[in-house]
């Protein structure tokens, strides 16, 4: 049985903090700068932006992997009988092929019978662990996202971020970060700070690195 988790979508895939400070008066064309216009500017100036992988640092603080790890524990006794019943279905297979030639055609009709039936409830026994799996993963998920979304915020806040990206996805806005502006690590040590809950007895927290910077295209030569 596929064990691998498969990390559902992030709570926070473009978090904008203190949208409105950020917010200027538009200008019709033409018209004379207002009083606003040079705060504008000076906001843009000053932005903070961060960046995050929001979904490693749900699984990779103290609690995510503790609970992560419970709940495999959790479902182990179900992947154990699908493995001894996956192990039956070879064993039927292997005896049906091995002795084609000396069973009889009841004989043949009745394993081929027992090996179709664990067939489907190997199969169905598979569907729905998998099922509950992911439904209590997703579960376990948004809570802890929840929680670790609110530390995030208020340490954003606390920094003078005004502007927080996800890069967890594949297909994020993000081209290029620097290192600096990765608060992925902070954010779970202020998580942990939080909770109290214990590292577990080997933790490897294991940070992104920042984006690469896509190479621009060349510009096609002109005829």
């Amino acid at each position: 049985m596929n064990r691998s988790v498969v990390v559902v979508a992030t709570l926070a895939s473009g978090l904008l903090l203190n949208a409105a400070a950020q917010t200027s008066t538009a200008q019709a064309p033409g018209a004379p700068a207002t009083a606003h216009a040079p705060a504008a500017a000076a906001s843009a100036q000053t932005a903070k932006i961060a960046v995050i992988a929001f979904q490693v640092a749900v699984a990779q603080t103290n609690e995510g992997q503790r609970d992560f790890s419970d709940l495999e524990k959790k479902f182990d006794p179900r992947r154990q009988q699908l493995k001894q019943l996956s192990d039956q279905v070879d064993a039927l297979t292997k005896e049906l092929q091995s002795q084609s030639n000396t069973l009889s055609d009841d004989q043949r009709a009745s394993k081929t019978q027992e090996l179709n039936d664990k067939k489907r409830q190997l199969d169905r026994g598979t569907q729905d662990a998998q099922s509950d799996f992911q439904e209590a993963m997703q579960d376990l998920y948004n809570k802890l996202a929840s929680k670790v979304y609110d530390v995030m915020e208020s340490y954003a806040q606390k920094r003078g971020y005004t502007l927080v990206l996800d890069i967890s996805q594949q297909q994020n806005p993000v081209l290029y970060a620097s290192t600096a502006t990765n608060i992925t690590k902070d954010v779970i040590d202020a998580y942990n700070d939080v909770s109290k809950v214990p590292p577990p007895a080997q933790s490897s927290t294991t940070i992104p690195e920042a984006p690469k910077p896509v190479p621009e295209a060349p510009t096609p030569a002109s005829h």
